[in-house]
């Protein structure tokens, strides 16, 4: 299981202020130069909890911000959000009571004609982003970590951790909250026909089921 300690210092560690607070932390994150993605992004987007006064017991962690949470500085608010939405909903878990992020705070993309494709985040990057995520952490103090797909999975649990193996199940690692890693929404709209994205979402629910079973422990 990998550790969130390392002898290397991560690139925006000198980026992140030692007065924290949510609010603090999502205005300093938008002068993060700890990595080059910010030159191409329209700005970082930084966590969020839903409305409701309750401090989230629950968070959960994607890859990096999409084409419209870039635009919007919002996470998840794309399709992908729109269908975590749903199976959040589905499980029984009250989206206001969650707080969602991303493991990387800028979007990635390589042009496509006029559209901005989305390109996977490299192991410098997520490392170099780390700090922020740690900080978020250490304000939330989540019981459980839900990571949305294998990059944030691996960046958590190790590069060796397959979710398509393990995802459902709590797991633990040194210097992290519990964790339980599932698929990204992002990937069940990837899907090249119905019936698996049908089959892959309702292997989401049923992991986020998992989750909420967890927290009434």
């Amino acid at each position: 299981m990998a550790s969130r300690q390392s002898s290397k210092v991560p690139g925006a560690a000198e980026f992140v202020p030692p007065t924290r607070s949510l609010a603090v932390l999502a205005e300093a994150v938008q002068g993060c130069r700890g990595c080059d993605l910010y030159r191409n992004a329209t700005q970082a987007v930084f966590g969020q909890t839903g409305s409701s006064a309750k401090k989230p017991r629950l968070m959960m962690v994607g890859e990096q911000p999409g084409d419209r949470e870039d635009r919007e500085g919002v996470p998840f608010v794309g399709p992908a959000g729109r269908l975590l939405d749903q199976c959040l909903e589905e499980a029984g878990i009250d989206r206001r009571e969650v707080y969602v992020t991303n493991t990387v705070k800028h979007f990635k993309w390589e042009p496509r004609g006029k559209v901005r494709l989305h390109k996977k985040p490299s192991a410098g990057e997520i490392f170099a982003c780390r700090p922020w995520l740690q900080a978020e952490i250490e304000m939330i103090e989540p019981e459980l970590l839900v990571a949305l797909g294998a990059t944030a999975a691996q960046a958590i649990l190790g590069a060796q951790f397959r979710v398509t193996q393990s995802h459902g199940e709590v797991m633990r690692a040194e210097g992290w909250p519990p964790v339980l890693a599932t698929a990204h929404p992002a990937s069940i709209l990837r899907a090249p026909r119905d019936e698996d994205r049908h089959r892959q979402a309702a292997e989401l629910v049923q992991d986020l089921r998992n989750a909420k079973k967890f927290l009434r422990k």
